[in-house]
This record gives C-alpha cells, sequence and structure tokens, in this order.
C-alpha cells in the first residue's frame, strides 16, 4: 500500500515555521521593555523576550523556550550596551531567579513600575486618577526580612546543594552573598551551608526559612526525624547568630524552644504583631511600614468611625486603624489568621476590633457583619484581587475606600467596577515593595462621587 499525507493534517496558509529549539543563541536588537522588565525584540514574525535586555541593546540571548510566536530568552553577552545599564551590584545576577532588574537603575525600576500600573489602570479600567503620587520606596538593597533557601541532596554527587533557585530551571546557585537580605540574616545566609552539610543526614533536609524580624529565626524543613547531634548543632548555630530555632516535620513548624515566637513591629503605633511561619508577612519592613502609614493617611479615618478592613491578615492594617477610630470590623479568609489577628489585637491592648471568618471570593450577601454599614473601607487582597466584594461594595456605605493591590492588572480591573458603581478614583501611586524585581504593587483611593 502506497503511502500519502491527509490533507486535513496539512497547515493552512503554507508551511508551518519550524519551531526555535530551546539552547539555541540568536543575536538580538532590543526594542523596548516589558511590564516584567524583559527586553522586547523582533525577528522573524517573532517576539522574542529576553531576560537581561534592555532598549537600543545589541545581545546574544539563548531561548529558553519557544511557543507559536513568542519565544523566551535570556541575554548571556551583550554586544553593544547603552548607557542606561548599570553593573549588577550582585556577583548571582543573571544565574540566581531572584533579582531580575538589578542591571537597571532603581529609579529606572521604578519608573517600569510606575509605567506597568498606569498602562493597566487606562487598558483594563479605562481610567486614570485625578492625581498621581510619587512612588513609596525605602533602601533598594538589604530590605528583605525573609527568604526560603532551597536545599537538594544530589545523589550522583553525594552533594547537598544550598541555595537559591536558579532563572529559568530548578537548578540551585550557591549564595556566598545576598545583598537584599537585612543585614542581620547576611551571616546567617554565608554560614549556613557548611552547617547544612556538617550534618548526620543531610537526605532528610527539604529547605530552610530565613526570618527576621524582633528577632532573627531559622526555620528547617526535614522529612524524617532529626538525630541528638544533629539537634545540638543547629542550636549551637542559632544561639552563634542570635536566632530563633523553628523545625518543620510531619505536623506544624513549631519553635525548639517552648513559648519562642515571630515578630515585628509597627513603631509609630508602638504595636507588635505576631505571626507563625507560613503566616502572610510582607518581606520590606520599611516599606510595610510607609505603606500603613500612607493608607491611613489616604484614608482619614475619624475617631467616632466605623471603618471594614477586609483580607486583614494578621491585623497590620487593623490595629493601626483601632487606635484612630470607633469601631473595626475586620475580616479574613483563613481561620488561623483571624484567630492570630484577634490575639495581636488583645495582645496589644485593643477592644473595639471585632474579627470575622468569611470567604471573600464570594459575594458579601448577608454577612452579619456588614448590616449596620461602614465609613470608610480598606482592602488588601490577594493577586487574584476582590471582583465579588466590590461588586458589593457600594451597598455598604463607604464614602471613601483605599484598595492595596499586588496585582495591577486585577487592580484596574476591580477599578472599572468601581467607577460604574459611582467613586472616582482619586489618587494612585505604586509601592516599592520588591525592589530589584518587576513587581508591583499599588495603592488606590477611591471616594464616592
Amino acid at each position: 500500500m502506497s503511502k500519502h499525507r491527509s490533507l486535513r493534517f496539512q497547515p493552512a496558509g503554507g508551511e508551518r515555521k519550524a519551531q526555535v529549539p530551546v539552547g539555541k543563541k540568536q543575536k538580538l536588537l532590543i526594542e523596548r521593555l516589558a511590564n516584567d522588565g524583559r527586553g522586547i525584540a523582533f525577528i522573524d514574525g517573532r517576539s522574542w523576550f529576553v531576560a537581561g535586555g534592555l532598549p537600543g541593546e545589541e545581545v546574544e540571548a539563548r531561548v529558553l523556550n519557544a511557543r507559536s510566536q513568542v519565544v523566551e530568552a535570556r541575554a548571556e553577552r551583550v554586544l553593544r550596551a547603552v548607557e542606561l545599564r548599570r553593573e549588577a551590584p550582585c556577583a548571582h545576577a543573571g544565574s540566581c531567579g531572584g533579582c531580575t532588574l538589578q542591571h537597571l537603575p532603581h529609579a529606572e525600576q521604578l519608573a517600569l513600575k510606575q509605567r506597568t500600573l498606569a498602562e493597566q489602570l487606562q487598558r483594563l479600567g479605562g481610567v486614570q486618577p485625578d492625581e498621581w503620587v510619587a512612588p513609596l520606596s525605602g533602601p533598594e538593597f538589604a530590605y528583605r526580612r525573609r527568604a526560603r533557601i532551597a536545599v537538594r541532596w544530589d545523589v550522583k554527587a553525594k552533594r547537598l546543594d544550598v541555595g537559591f533557585r536558579a532563572a529559568a530551571s530548578q537548578d540551585i546557585v550557591a549564595i556566598a552573598d545576598c545583598p537584599v537580605l537585612v543585614q542581620p540574616l547576611q551571616p546567617i545566609m554565608r554560614a549556613l551551608p557548611q552547617l547544612l552539610r556538617a550534618l548526620d543526614k543531610p537526605q532528610a533536609l527539604g529547605h530552610v526559612e530565613l526570618f527576621h524580624g524582633t528577632q532573627s529565626a531559622v526555620l528547617l524543613r526535614h522529612t524524617a526525624p532529626l538525630g541528638e547531634y544533629d539537634l545540638q548543632r543547629l542550636r549551637e548555630f542559632c544561639t552563634e547568630h542570635d536566632a530563633q530555632l523553628w523545625l518543620h516535620g510531619a505536623g506544624e513548624p513549631e519553635a525548639d524552644q517552648p513559648g519562642q515566637a515571630l515578630g515585628y513591629r509597627l513603631e509609630p503605633w508602638n504595636l507588635e504583631l505576631q505571626y507563625r511561619p507560613g503566616d502572610f508577612v510582607q518581606v520590606n519592613g520599611a516599606v510595610n511600614q510607609a505603606m500603613v502609614e500612607q493608607a491611613l493617611d489616604w484614608l482619614a479615618p475619624q475617631t467616632g468611625e466605623r471603618v471594614l478592613d477586609l483580607f486583614c491578615g494578621l491585623g497590620n492594617f487593623a490595629l493601626p486603624l483601632a487606635q484612630q477610630v470607633r469601631e473595626v470590623v475586620a475580616v479574613e479568609g483563613v481561620q488561623a489568621m483571624v484567630e492570630r489577628s484577634r490575639a495581636n489585637a488583645a495582645a496589644n491592648g485593643l477592644g473595639n476590633l471585632h474579627f470575622f471568618q468569611a470567604d471573600l471570593s464570594n459575594p458579601l450577601a448577608g454577612a452579619p457583619w456588614a448590616a449596620e454599614g461602614f465609613d470608610a473601607i480598606l482592602l488588601d487582597p490577594p493577586r487574584d484581587g476582590a471582583f465579588e466584594v466590590v461588586k458589593q461594595i457600594g451597598e455598604l456605605g463607604a464614602r471613601r475606600l483605599v484598595y492595596v493591590s499586588c496585582n495591577p492588572a486585577t487592580l484596574a480591573r476591580d477599578t472599572a467596577e468601581l467607577v460604574k458603581q459611582g467613586f472616582r478614583l482619586k489618587r494612585a501611586g505604586i509601592l516599592d515593595m520588591f525592589p530589584q524585581t518587576a513587581h508591583v504593587e499599588a495603592m488606590a483611593l477611591f471616594e464616592a462621587g
């Protein structure tokens, strides 16, 4: 029987382009920046997104992934640099996957994030604020008070790899110094690999998390029980570095010494908030404090008012708010966080907060805590935004609303809904919570028209 090719499998419009192979090197001229900070180049009808490339530069890039007309690549050599480029302050830039914008001066990073927010509000929300506020930023290095360290036993090499995940792969990059970590965590980071490799059962290690707030802490995830010798070495290490030791085995993370707690302070309000590993805590302490100050300034809470805090978490906004108003109703989706925030309010002597658990991805219809209405609302949702909530916010009677966002796209979508309900976008600006990355956080003030 003769072989023939069925016509239904022929590509429409002629021959299909051959896919660009992973690993291929290609010379490219970068034309502009994408919102995530990658350079964009165009060649042979395809759009190339190139990590590490700046507009006007000629680079040699290696393909990381290709699909249809989009190619993802990484600049491995800069053949012709622009004056804008700076030498990356970190020796691991380009290999470590944590910081992707170190080659871009900090002022340009802020400008990129500002453009991203403005473009998303215009494109998805069809709106711009009455007033743009200057970026809220802090130090561009030594800001990160929490980090996860990857740990993996290499069976073939019989070696424990310790470091951060590599860019665009699951490889682990050994890190001698991490410039974005807060200073108290730097010596812990440097000494950690030697400690872990000296343990009797390095194969049983999962990952390590570092924390710094009211005190430094080291959390070790382990998949098998640790022997007394290993426990003693870990305790000695933490004593030497003035850090708490936390262990995470089969159950929940637990402090090695009973009674130890993790916490951070909000100094302007003389507040201390406790948390446990796994709880959401902003990694940038300086910007977090400035963010709370700005949110309260924009919301302008008055002594006799009833204020709603949605997605309240540990009480990061709710507790400072409670010092200024008659009553705060704080709502959170995770019951454990509701209990944690309630305990934080009690520990700080605040009795005018009422905490509730609710699934905030669903409408608020019939929620008893919403029945009396509110004078002002603050919400700080996750990346998915708060679309179902904002669809009903107009019914709660508030005249002022502050929206803190970690995703400009969902902020823009929710802004369009708020505008539809009669709110006006009075003010907006970015929060530089993650310098050296393209991650954009923002704050917006809405007022009822």
